[in-house]
């Protein structure tokens, strides 16, 4: 889940700058937009199915090479 996570926080972030250089917003480029928050299984769930348990959620929106969605 920690790989998962920090790759969908970097890719978020759009490029990685140097802190002292002055970058708008704009400029980073992010290549993914998160969407909510890590859904777990409820607990229902988790007993009619245990392997449930470890199952975590994420949704990630990709984005276009100008910031915006891109839909297919």
């Amino acid at each position: 889940d920690r790989i998962v996570k920090n790759f969908l926080r970097d890719q978020a972030r759009g490029d990685d700058f140097p802190r002292d250089l002055p970058v708008r917003h704009a400029q980073l480029n992010p290549r993914l937009r998160l969407i909510g928050k890590a859904v777990h299984a409820s607990p229902a769930e988790v007993e009619t199915n245990p392997r449930a348990r470890s199952a975590v959620l994420r949704v990630a929106e990709r984005l276009g090479a100008s910031g915006v969605a891109a839909h297919a």
